[in-house]
């Protein structure tokens, strides 16, 4: 199930907000932006607690930050109380500026923080160092930085009690063939740090990647498999 905010759109060409029901109090929300003259979709995640609303990363499409707002609001009768952002890339950290002007805690890690600074992207209030975990009202998350991935600071996010691994970028969807954007990348790495989040987090019940279609829970070994496709086909041709 899922719904369009009503009569609003997003960037010429583009679809507007969309927002999708996960489970009890997660929802992941998708926003889109043109690459290459066509609009991609770009996954982000909110849960709603208790003690308000945590986003994880932020819109893509900078038309929708305030409908976002907005919605949430509406639906939920909460306002946002934080946000973390999970790499540097702006589809992760467009938002952050403006939520800061909203009031809202915004928080990375400092690898991301310094990434931003360097890349002219927007920055994090406030960052961390290590692995951290945070509560929020009534629920626990955990942010984790397996290693060098889809670009050098990606981290993701566990939730034990509901089994749930919020990816980011660091994540494929299984409906790509494709590893996407690799700019940034550490092709080398990559597949190690997947293995480490398979073995740190095994059997998630629910598995979002950045970008396209999260029905399924395949996600870390689809892109492990991409990767180690990726590798032949580099190793074949030198």
């Amino acid at each position: 199930m899922s719904f369009l905010s009503t009569g609003l759109c997003g960037q010429p060409g583009t679809p507007a907000l969309k927002i999708s029901p996960l489970t009890e109090a997660f929802y992941v929300y998708t926003t889109y932006s043109l690459y290459n003259k066509v609009p991609v979709p770009s996954n982000s995640m909110y849960l709603v607690t208790t003690e308000g609303i945590v986003m994880f990363d932020t819109p893509w499409d900078t038309t929708q930050f305030q409908v976002l707002l907005d919605s949430m609001e509406l639906r939920h009768h909460q306002k946002v109380v934080l946000c973390l952002s999970t790499h540097f890339h702006a589809d992760r950290t467009a938002g952050l500026s403006f939520l800061k002007q909203k009031g809202i805690s915004t928080y990375s890690s400092k690898k991301t923080f310094d990434l931003c600074k360097i890349h002219k992207e927007n920055i994090a209030a406030f960052y961390f160092v290590n692995d951290t975990s945070f509560t929020v009202g009534n629920h626990v998350f955990q942010a984790y930085y397996p290693g060098e991935g889809h670009s050098k600071d990606n981290i993701v996010v566990w939730f034990n009690k509901e089994k749930i691994l919020y990816g980011g970028c660091f994540i494929k969807s299984t409906e790509t063939n494709e590893l996407g954007n690799i700019r940034d990348a550490n092709l080398m790495e990559w597949p190690k740090s997947v293995r480490k989040v398979i073995k740190k987090f095994p059997r998630p019940a629910y598995v979002i990647p950045g970008h396209l279609g999260w029905e399924n829970n395949k996600g870390l070994q689809h892109t492990l498999n991409l990767l180690t496709a990726s590798g032949e086909k580099h190793h074949g041709n030198l």
